[in-house]
């Protein structure tokens, strides 16, 4: 069974879109504009993003989200009482502004060679709690990422 010409051409524009799309939510941006997460609640230990409940640190990076590694910052857990954020780390570079929520109390530690990575950078670098992290993307997250740390 063939489909009139009329309906494969609009098959292929939809399923063209659709295409897009997909690829644009992975990449942060749809037809030029930027794609904002909605952060809907943050209590010690999960942030729920997008209707989405995370029970772990979070990278934002353009609009996608993913799991911290923190993996390779573990080395400094003993000189800073935590494990703290590292230049070691995947850290989302690609952005005017990067927020860094330390914690429900504030206790994510920032080390210096990440500031100096960013100011290398030319990248803002926030460091604040991860409640007032979360006010300031809700508000202008334009060129913006974040690390979010959810426990302590």
């Amino acid at each position: 069974m063939s489909q009139a010409p009329h309906e494969h051409r609009l098959r292929q524009r939809i399923l063209a879109r659709l295409t897009l799309w997909r690829l644009a939510c992975v990449l942060g941006v749809i037809s030029g504009w930027e794609v904002w997460v909605r952060f809907e609640t943050f209590s010690f230990g999960s942030i729920r993003i997008d209707g989405m409940t995370y029970e772990h640190d979070l990278v934002i990076d353009r609009g996608e989200i993913r799991k911290r590694k923190k993996r390779a910052s573990k080395q400094y857990r003993d000189a800073y009482g935590h494990t703290p954020l590292s230049a070691k780390e995947d850290i989302p570079w690609r952005c005017r502004r990067l927020v860094v929520g330390t914690g429900a109390e504030g206790r994510l530690p920032v080390m210096d060679e990440v500031r100096n990575e960013a100011q290398l950078r030319k990248v803002e670098l926030l460091s604040l709690p991860t409640k007032d992290a979360i006010a300031i993307l809700n508000g202008v997250a334009k060129d913006t990422n974040a690390i979010l740390h959810v426990t302590c």
